[in-house]
C-alpha cells in the first residue's frame, strides 16, 4: 500500500515511549529480540533515528488484535 508522502511521519524515541507506553530500555530489548520494529537512521551515518509512525501504528495493532 502506497502511502501520500505528507501522510508519512517519523517518530522519535521521547514520542514513542509515551504512543507505546514502554520505557526506552523494554523497546530496546524488544528490538533485539526481534519483537519491536527497529528504528531507522534519519541522516545516514547520523546518530540520530527514528521509526515512522505507520510502522509503529501496525505493530500497536497486531498486539491488540
Amino acid at each position: 500500500m502506497m502511502i501520500p508522502a505528507e501522510k508519512v511521519r517519523t517518530i522519535r524515541m521521547r514520542e514513542l515511549t509515551q504512543k507505546v507506553n514502554l520505557h526506552p530500555s523494554t523497546i530496546y530489548a524488544l528490538i533485539a529480540e526481534g519483537k519491536f520494529p527497529p528504528s531507522h537512521k534519519l541522516v545516514p551515518g547520523g546518530r540520530a533515528s527514528g521509526w515512522l509512525e505507520t510502522t509503529i501504528d501496525e505493530w500497536l495493532l497486531a498486539r491488540a488484535g
